[in-house]
């Protein structure tokens, strides 16, 4: 198997601009995404179980990996919400998927989102992760608009090795995250 274009962007290009940029003494300092997690709460899947089949079948059709359903871990009467009932779906992506999968996200993926200027910059953690929400499932080229019965967002987590915001927003710019651009 090739090896994917953006890990062979980080090991040539990114990790030699990171490193004079920030001052490292060892390229094993540079900061490198170790996973990316896609999530998606069904909150609807309380009173419809088919809910969480469709939306293990979406997120395995866009990410390429199988998805898996997560559980309530506690009972909120307020919401209907037994413990241990499927509630939501997830999926972690390390390795050559990874970069598989943010290739697509930023280069396909994103520009088809309605009114696009760019992601906000604001979702850091403060330890070096990053969090975007997405809207609509239906900005994936995977996901067949005639097929979706309801349209629904999902969280994608970008886990770095960074050690703060800053080191963090350098190294997904270089990747291509399309950031908004402050005025």
């Amino acid at each position: 198997m090739a090896t994917p274009r953006l890990k062979e962007k980080y090991t040539q290009e990114i990790v030699p601009a990171l490193k004079q940029k920030f001052q490292y003494k060892s390229i094993m300092q540079v900061p490198r995404i170790t996973k990316i997690c896609v999530n998606k709460g069904i909150g609807a899947a309380v009173a419809d179980k088919k809910l969480i089949d469709v939306g293990v079948e979406e997120i395995t059709s866009i990410t390429g990996q199988k998805a898996v359903p997560t559980r309530s871990k506690k009972d909120i009467s307020n919401f209907k919400l037994r413990a241990d009932i499927p509630i939501g779906v997830k999926v972690t992506l390390r390795g050559a998927r990874m970069y598989e999968f943010m290739d697509r996200l930023m280069n396909v993926a994103l520009p088809r989102v309605r009114d696009f200027k760019g992601v906000s910059d604001k979702g850091f953690d403060g330890r070096g992760n990053y969090t975007l929400g997405v809207k609509e499932q239906i900005i994936f080229p995977e996901i067949s608009i005639d097929k979706v019965t309801k349209i629904s967002g999902m969280d994608i987590t970008f886990v770095t090795t960074a050690r703060t915001d800053e080191e963090s927003y350098e190294l997904l710019k270089a990747f291509g995250m399309p950031f908004t651009t402050k005025n």
